[in-house]
């Protein structure tokens, strides 16, 4: 969606019939210094895969430069290096004490970003919302697609303003995050869950209230310009991804499917199948990806949630049986089927009505 597009009719004369706005972030009243926000913590945050390398190896090349025979200057510089790598890996500030502290969530940098993204969410069922409390009610929401960069379910819960629709849950993110200090860091503010089974099951355990992406990184690489994908497609990685749909049953905690449109568009990639081979096998996110200039900085692109209803699992018993395992896969059933309607009943009113989504 171009910046014109934006300037003529950002919002469209009306939603999908039956649906509410729950939230909407005039995108008008973005000004230069919220753009300068936004380019500067994007270059600092989502480009940290690629800065933070090269700063580590231009200060080892610093250390190396120094003549060996200057013991005491190398064992001093060592040492620097040293504290900073560890305190940048283990250092005392990551908690979720310091994140409230610092009052993360009410930073005006996430306001610039809601109003750059010019941030909005619709109930699909409005009904559901007397039915069901979606603040503070234990669930899981599963946000798609996740994009080259987690855009859709980091404005979900990152914002103060966020979480007056969808409240407060804990983000599930991928161990290849704790490679990214700042990153990192950001997300242990948050109180985030490491995607391992035995983290959400804890989490869950606890009551938490978490969100996650349910096709992880592997749909970083998943859509155009891929081999056999198509420009008026969007896809999701759902038909193998049934680990959060088990946890939903083994826990008896209802799942809430969001589709964010327009999360794809905000950074286009290089197709280098190798990559992704790679990315599989280390189990990390090796992408190279550009938005404005060539840059780490996104192209501005409306963000819209469609928030679905509550999808409650039965009541599953032992999760080791043939019954428990039917239950899984009807539930994950519903959740695709749910997911592509709230594409469909929607795609036209954001501008997409050509678009499919696929499940693959």
């Amino acid at each position: 969606m171009s910046e014109s597009v934006y300037r003529c009719s950002l919002y469209p004369p009306a939603h999908a019939p039956g649906s509410q706005i729950l939230m909407r972030i005039p995108h008008n009243e973005v000004n230069l210094l919220d753009r300068i926000m936004v380019m500067t913590s994007s270059m600092f945050i989502v480009g940290s895969p690629l800065w933070v390398p090269l700063a580590y190896a231009w200060a080892w090349k610093r250390w190396k430069r120094i003549p060996k025979d200057e013991k005491k200057r190398r064992a001093i510089y060592a040492s620097m290096l040293l504290s900073f790598v560890t305190f940048a890996a283990i250092g005392p500030y990551r908690s979720p004490s310091v994140g409230r502290w610092i009052r993360l969530k009410k930073w005006q940098l996430w306001k610039a970003w809601l109003k750059f993204v010019a941030f909005e969410v619709i109930a699909d069922s409005p009904s559901s919302l007397n039915d069901f409390d979606f603040k503070h009610n234990q669930a899981i929401y599963a946000i798609s697609p996740h994009g080259i960069f987690p855009f859709a379910l980091g404005f979900a819960v990152l914002p103060e303003l966020a979480s007056r629709v969808f409240g407060e849950f804990r983000p599930v993110v991928a161990t290849a995050t704790s490679l990214f200090p700042f990153l990192r860091t950001i997300l242990s503010w948050l109180n985030s869950v490491d995607a391992s089974r035995p983290s959400v099951d804890q989490a869950l355990k606890e009551g938490s209230r978490i969100g996650l992406a349910p096709g992880g990184i592997a749909e970083m690489f998943e859509g155009y310009p891929k081999r056999g994908t198509h420009p008026n497609e969007e896809y999701v990685i759902l038909n193998s991804r049934k680990g959060f749909v088990r946890m939903a049953v083994k826990h008896g905690v209802p799942i809430i499917p969001v589709y964010c449109f327009g999360s794809t568009k905000m950074f286009r990639r290089l197709e280098l199948p190798a990559l992704e081979h790679l990315s599989k096998l280390l189990r990390i996110s090796i992408c190279v990806f550009f938005g404005s200039w060539g840059l780490p900085i996104p192209v501005r692109q409306r963000l819209l949630y469609v928030m679905g209803s509550p999808l409650f699992p039965p009541n599953a018993g032992s999760n080791n049986t043939a019954e428990f395992d039917q239950h899984v896969d009807a539930l994950h059933a519903r959740f695709c089927n749910e997911l592509i309607a709230l594409f469909d009943r929607h795609k036209e009113s954001y501008g997409w009505a050509r678009k499919t989504l696929r499940v693959v």
